[in-house]
This record gives C-alpha cells, sequence and structure tokens, in this order.
C-alpha cells in the first residue's frame, strides 16, 4: 500500500506540474492577441501576474515533494522515536502540532515571497510585516488551541472504537459545520473590523433584494478588506443565526449600487438552487471517502514507515496524503461548482438587471486583474468558476464587440 501512495503522490506531482507549464505557454500565448474585458494595461499585467504565479507554484510543487520525501522518508519515525508518552492522545497531540509547526516553516518564505513580492508588485497586497505577524500568530493559536482539541477527541475515537472512521469522520464533519457557522464571528473578533454599513440607501436596497428572495440574515457589513488586499470582494458568511452578508470596503468603493446588486443577486442565486447544502453534501462524501480509506490502512505501511498504528501517525498520514487524493477529485468538483456559478449568473441577471451584472463582472476581472484566457487542462483541475468568456458568453455579451447580442 506504501506503494500506492508514493505513486499517487507522483502523479499528484507530475499533474500540478503539467497544468502549471501548459497554463504559463497558454497564457504567453493568449497575452499576444488583443485586449479583451480588461483594459491593455491590464491586460498584460493580468499575463504577467499569471506567469509569476504559476512559476511560484512550479516551485513550490518541487519543496512541497522534498517535504514529502523527507516525512516519508525518515521524518515521522524520528519525530515518533523523539516522543515518549505514556498516553496515546497527548503523543497525538504533540506529534501533531510539532508536525504542522514544521510545514508551516518549511512553507512560510513562500508565503512571504507571495504577499510581499508578487502581490505587491501588482498592486494586490497592502498588508504591512506587523499586520502579518499578527495575523499569523493569531492563526497559529487559533490552530494550536482549538486543532490540540480536535486531534485529541479524534485520538480518542480511534483508540475506542472498531469502526472508528465513521465516528471520527461524523465528529469531524460536525466541527466543519461547525467553523462555517462562527467564521463570521471569529473574523469579526480576531481578524477583520466589521461595521454596519454607512451607505443607508445602498443598505435599503440590500435588504428589499434579501427579503424578495427570503433570505434572513443577522446584517449587511462592510469590511476592511483593503488593509490587507486591493482585491474586490463579497460573501455570505455564516450559517443560521449567523449568517451575514459581508462587502469588502473595496468592492463599496468601485461599484455602483446596481452593480454591487447584481453581485449579490449572484450570490443570492447559490442560496436559492441549495449550492450552500449540496456543497456540503459534496464536502462530506469526499471526507467520508478519505476516513474510509484511512481508517483501513494495513499494519504493513506502518511497519515500512517504521511506525505504529495508533492515532499519531494515523493522523499525519491523512495529513500529508489528502492534498493528492484531493487534486484528482477536483475536477469533479470544479464542474459542479462550474455549472452552480452558471445558474447563479442566470439567477442574478434576472433579480436584478444582466447589464448591472455584467458591468460588475467587467469591474471585477479588472479590479483583480483577472487574465481571460486559460489553458483547458489548467481550467479542468483549478477552476471552480467558469472562465471570464464563456461566463459573458452565456449572459448574452460579446467580449469582441463589447455589447450584448
Amino acid at each position: 500500500m506504501l506503494q500506492f501512495f508514493i505513486v499517487l503522490y507522483c502523479f499528484y506531482l507530475f499533474f500540478s506540474l503539467y497544468t502549471s507549464f501548459m497554463q504559463i505557454g497558454f497564457v504567453k500565448e493568449n497575452m499576444k492577441k488583443r485586449a479583451i474585458i480588461l483594459d491593455t494595461k491590464r491586460y498584460y499585467e493580468a499575463a504577467n501576474y499569471s506567469i509569476e504565479k504559476e512559476k511560484l507554484a512550479i516551485v513550490s510543487s518541487f519543496f512541497d515533494f522534498i517535504i514529502f520525501v523527507f516525512w516519508i522518508g525518515f521524518g515521522l519515525k524520528f519525530l515518533d522515536s523523539f516522543l515518549s508518552f505514556e498516553s496515546q492522545i497527548l503523543k497525538a497531540v504533540v506529534f501533531i502540532n510539532i508536525f504542522l509547526i514544521l510545514n508551516y516553516i518549511f512553507t512560510l518564505p513562500f508565503s512571504i515571497y507571495q504577499t510581499f513580492k508578487l502581490d505587491k508588485k501588482y498592486g494586490f497586497s497592502n498588508i504591512t510585516s506587523s499586520l502579518y505577524i499578527k495575523d499569523s500568530i493569531k492563526t497559529a493559536l487559533l490552530t494550536i488551541v482549538f486543532g490540540s482539541i480536535v486531534i485529541a477527541i479524534v485520538s480518542y475515537i480511534i483508540l475506542s472504537f472498531s469502526y472508528w472512521w465513521i465516528w471520527a469522520f461524523a465528529f469531524i464533519f460536525a466541527v466543519i459545520i461547525l467553523i462555517n457557522m462562527l467564521y463570521p464571528v471569529i473574523r469579526d473578533k480576531m481578524f477583520d473590523k466589521f461595521e454596519k454599513l454607512k451607505d443607508s440607501e445602498l443598505e435599503e436596497k440590500i435588504n428589499t433584494l434579501l427579503k424578495d428572495v427570503g433570505f434572513k440574515s443577522s446584517g449587511v457589513f462592510s469590511v476592511d478588506a483593503s488593509k490587507r488586499d486591493n482585491r474586490l470582494n463579497a460573501y455570505f458568511g455564516g450559517l443560521g443565526r449567523t449568517k451575514r452578508v459581508v462587502l469588502f470596503d473595496t468592492l463599496v468603493e468601485k461599484l455602483t449600487h446596481g452593480e454591487l446588486l447584481a453581485v449579490l443577486g449572484h450570490e443570492l442565486g447559490h442560496f436559492k438552487n441549495g449550492d450552500i447544502l449540496k456543497n456540503i453534501g459534496i464536502m462530506g462524501f469526499i471526507m467520508f471517502i478519505f476516513f474510509a480509506i484511512f481508517g483501513n490502512l494495513n499494519e504493513e505501511l506502518f511497519l515500512r514507515l517504521g511506525l505504529n498504528s495508533e492515532p499519531a501517525s494515523i493522523i499525519a498520514l491523512f495529513l500529508i496524503f489528502s492534498p493528492a487524493l484531493s487534486f484528482f477529485l477536483m475536477p469533479l468538483i470544479s464542474l459542479i461548482s462550474r455549472h452552480n456559478e452558471y445558474a447563479a449568473d442566470s439567477f442574478g441577471s434576472k433579480l436584478t438587471r444582466k447589464v448591472d451584472l455584467v458591468s460588475a463582472l467587467l469591474k471585477l476581472a479588472n479590479e483583480n486583474k483577472s487574465f481571460p484566457y486559460s489553458h483547458k487542462i489548467y481550467i479542468f483541475f483549478y477552476f471552480s468558476h467558469p472562465p471570464l468568456i464563456e461566463r459573458f458568453k452565456e449572459l448574452g455579451y460579446d467580449v469582441e464587440k463589447e455589447s450584448f447580442v
């Protein structure tokens, strides 16, 4: 079984590198064309940003493979021999925390380069080094404190039940639902500054729109996203009573009322079409498969790695191999997601005005510097949203003529 996982990871590395190289070549070829969707200056900036981002992804993939070899080759075995606890639950908590901290340190240079070099070069990142450090410390504390609790409970389940993976899946799935419910509250208390919209006219229009669709929320908020990034975005956060409409301050600044309502109309399309519940169901199904796989690993795999079949090693292997398994499921997930995006566009264009949705998408593309062309294989694996050209085509907007047809 170890050979299977190693081969799987090698395929994962090959395909991730292949898609990046194909994307770079495709973007270079298409940046020679006349600019569409974006203005000429942003068109070339978007192309160059896409290329540089993929080059960074290539280097990162090679480095991830080195980390993978390190852990599989001797890292897990060394860490296991280094830790000696009578309690397997305590050992698992310490083992996984060290594993996560080391992985964070290994990959930190790529995060710093992306944030302070690449994103600043193209006018995205506004974050200061002090805010970056504060965010990192807060994230680390949340991960260690709440992650340790989760690890301890999963370890207890592994030690207590024959078919532990079923119960562990149920617990983790419940935790994910809880995190989604509390996400906006955590962001509000620890990271972002949420404020009620100062534009009372806009707030009234949004509330009317929400009422027409039957979407109940705890309010409409603006968040100070610009202190970190200049990209435009909006989302519906939370579940149940914690649901709220969140608009990035950059979005409120750049879009007209009609365009903002069109963007929210698109998001409401996801709500009306039940996409949130569908996504939760798909996520749960995939997680169940993962837990079934890692809940039935044979003893030979652990012996070949010099480990015992115990909570610490089981959870570590889950964390190491899950990205490779997820990668090969991404095309199916992305296909479903793209279908949902088309349906949300259709709903939003009817709920508000098609011309406002098109105008909003054009502004989003320009401000976020989204290059309009991508290789089919790259779209197949990574695109959760349809390519911009296809979205406009479905909305009846000809990007070449810059008019509706």
